[in-house]
């Protein structure tokens, strides 16, 4: 028989034997302000946005994935990853099936109707472009691959640093950000790729617009008056390139970028994904609009 001392000790050595993992558990705070708990690292995660997706594997979560939305094609690995559908409103049923630890989402709609099931998500809707790094190491913590992501995080911030002081002269350069082929729809201030023309010493024009992608004509835009123009295109380059075809439509109608051969296209999914390519791209668009300065 033990005695009440014994008893106690060994009561002790009990608590005391459990109580690491009593505070184990995993804690991040999600773009919602939300905090998100998981009680060990992620195994099984579903992605349901293509920059979600870009975002897990540069946190060196990749091989984690069960499954994620039809459009995630990038990095090529994405493109051997089960499929769910668009992801917008995803189906509790076929989530349940793939059994997801964590669900990745970029917005919280997305969520509405999976609240029953309990599964831990993580909302991820960059609105700066320092936001990128940081979720990639916030996902680093969820995934328990933080040395990786420290790594790559640690990367992107360095090429970052130099958008802090890059030398202007003269007013700014006024950018159209062209969104589809014909001149239907652009970005307002709020965008990520607005947010990095303006660190490169542009000025987007329909900056002040309410809507985030807004609708426009191009009597709209010839009001403006851009001096260059940056259109994204699925497939183009990676890096800006001169596109023929746009700067003969605006030549047509005397607008001062196209007459000025300022008429550049790039590959939409870089522009427009906030994840890690947008950043990766910046250097190049600074150059791209510093040349329409000279």
């Amino acid at each position: 028989m033990l005695s009440n001392t014994s008893r106690v000790i060994v009561g002790l050595m009990a608590f005391l034997a459990v109580l690491p993992h009593a505070f184990a558990q995993i804690r991040v705070t999600d773009d919602r302000g939300v905090s998100v708990h998981l009680s060990a690292p992620a195994r099984r995660v579903i992605t349901l946005s293509p920059h979600a997706t870009e975002l897990v594997f540069a946190a060196g979560g990749g091989a984690l994935l069960a499954a994620t939305v039809d459009a995630s094609d990038f990095p090529k690995a994405a493109r051997n990853v089960p499929r769910i559908g668009a992801g917008l409103q995803p189906e509790p049923e076929r989530l349940l099936r793939l059994q997801p630890d964590l669900l990745i989402g970029w917005q919280a709609s997305q969520f509405s109707t999976l609240h029953g099931l309990r599964i831990p998500s993580f909302l991820s809707a960059p609105k700066t472009l320092k936001d990128v790094p940081d979720t990639i190491e916030k996902l680093g913590v969820l995934f328990d691959t933080q040395d990786i992501a420290r790594a790559r995080a640690s990367a992107l911030r360095g090429l970052l640093e130099p958008l802090k002081s890059v030398p202007l002269s003269g007013a700014p350069v006024r950018v159209f950000l062209q969104v589809g082929e014909t001149p239907e729809y652009t970005l307002n201030q709020t965008h990520l790729l607005s947010q990095v023309v303006r660190a490169c010493g542009g000025i987007n024009v329909f900056a002040s617009a309410t809507a985030i992608a807004p609708k426009i004509s191009a009597e709209s835009v010839l009001a403006q008056r851009p001096e260059l123009i940056l259109l994204g295109r699925v497939g183009a380059s990676e890096r800006p390139t001169l596109d023929p075809a746009a700067k003969q439509f605006w030549m047509r109608l005397n607008l001062p970028a196209a007459l000025a051969g300022h008429v550049y296209v790039m590959d939409s999914d870089v522009l427009y994904r906030p994840g890690p390519r947008l950043i990766e791209a910046a250097q190049a668009i600074c150059s791209m609009i510093q040349q329409a300065r000279k």
